[in-house]
């Protein structure tokens, strides 16, 4: 298939758009110049339902809503844009507005890019002592944009909001230099978009430098769900695959976390064979995604989803809140009701699915998952737990907090019991203000 990118500028070139009516034309043209939109053929061609594509969780998870902006914010870019302002005062307008969006949720900015040798590393994060974050300034970018997206900043061409960079020498010498570190996550944007020749300099270059503690290497893409043409007919397409398995023969292991966020990406021939070419290599491939409103918060969708992951030779591995940023009260569910939909997907599984974990949300002092609800002489409250943790001994400790049928992030939640502060509370203010 021949690859063809839609964004902003053109998107009114897809035919199936022309039906639409011009309402809802314009809601996209609207939304999308607050948060990025690009969407490609395949997934237009063979992913949405346009027959009912104002349900369709695929045209939903690319093409903007209305409802992803606050009616002050939509009525506002909206006015602007019917005043035939000129690009410069679009721009200007929409960044006041993405700036109220929390662009960097969980202190990423702040608390979780390191140095090395007194130089800030704009892009690597180091927020788990095992893990360091890399982000190749060729992969901040991807094949279509998740609307749900909580690094859309890296794609609103606001450089100040960015993480990136090319020099692979400092990622090397800053694990070097750090042997708690056994994983190195390449994310983004989506590394996969990068050529082949690109992606050899930054992995030949990390598995050259034979650094024993470094164990796992992952990259993180959407490209299956959004691009599997990617391994099967690019022109560099079985370059790729010999690359991943040079990275598993020179003794790392290699793990593709792949974002599926609906059953429905996962049904063409496309995807299912990409898929078997890639675990050919010796690479797993890991799959996660947020509970999204709108998308797939239904537990039939995650247990369906999870079933044909496994059956295709996936690895479930979590279920993710969306997170405290963009159109996050669009596609937010509440605590209680990701909880409740996350055990009712899990106990219609069986074991070889229940390796996923969540439902997540990694806040700033870490990856906190609801393990339940419960009730201590009257009063009832969540269960949670530190998946990982800003400080590595809080992690598998219970915890509870009030229940609240409303809350949708840690930040909502106080603790139960006549508690004053979460038990972590203390240490984490230690910890941000070095």
């Amino acid at each position: 298939m021949k690859y063809k990118i839609f964004a902003l500028h053109n998107f009114r070139e897809i035919p199936q758009i022309a039906l639409l009516p011009e309402e809802e034309q314009f809601n996209i043209e609207v939304v999308g110049h607050v948060l990025p939109f690009k969407t490609n053929n395949y997934v237009v061609d063979e992913l949405i339902d346009w027959n009912n594509y104002k349900n369709d969780p695929i045209y939903i998870l690319n093409f903007p809503q209305k409802g992803m902006l606050s009616e002050e914010d939509f009525e506002h870019m909206a006015k602007v844009i019917r005043s035939g302002a000129d690009r410069y005062t679009i721009k200007k307008e929409a960044n006041k507005i993405r700036e109220k969006l929390n662009p960097h949720p969980a202190g990423q900015l702040e608390y979780n890019v390191p140095e090395l040798n007194g130089v800030r590393l704009n892009g690597i994060q180091h927020k788990y002592n095992e893990t360091v974050l890399f982000f190749p300034s060729q992969g901040q970018t991807c094949h279509a944009y998740c609307t749900f997206c909580f690094r859309w900043p890296q794609f609103t061409g606001m450089d100040e909001l960015k993480f990136a960079m090319k020099e692979v020498n400092l990622l090397i010498e800053y694990i070097k230099q750090h042997p708690e570190v056994t994983d190195i996550l390449i994310t983004g944007g989506d590394p996969m978009v990068m050529k082949t020749k690109i992606l050899d300099i930054y992995l030949s270059s990390i598995i050259e430098a034979d650094i024993p503690h470094l164990q796992n290497i992952r990259i993180g893409s959407k490209s299956l769900a959004f691009w599997p043409y990617r391994y099967l007919t690019d022109n560099d397409a079985d370059d790729v695959l010999r690359l991943f398995k040079k990275v598993v023969d020179s003794g790392k292991s290699l793990a593709f976390m792949a974002h599926f966020n609906h059953y429905k990406e996962l049904k063409t021939e496309a995807v299912q064979e990409a898929i078997k070419r890639i675990r050919a290599t010796g690479a797993q491939i890991r799959t996660q995604s947020p509970l999204l409103n709108n998308i797939n918060a239904d537990p039939e969708v995650w247990s369906t989803m999870w079933k044909k992951q496994v059956q295709l030779g996936l690895i479930p591995y979590y279920m993710f809140i969306a997170r405290d940023t963009g159109a996050q009260e669009y596609f937010g569910v509440p605590l209680a009701k990701a909880w409740e939909i996350f055990q009712k997907a899990y106990i219609n599984v069986s074991g070889v699915a229940r390796t996923v974990r969540g439902p997540s949300m990694s806040c700033t002092p870490g990856k906190v998952r609801i393990i339940g609800t419960t009730e201590v002489k009257g009063e009832k409250a969540f269960v949670l737990e530190f998946i990982q943790g800003r400080k590595n001994d809080w992690v598998c400790r219970p915890f509870f907090a009030k229940y609240d049928e409303e809350a949708l992030w840690i930040n909502d939640l106080k603790p139960a019991f006549g508690n004053e502060n979460f038990f972590f509370e203390e240490d984490l203010s230690e910890i941000l203000l070095k």
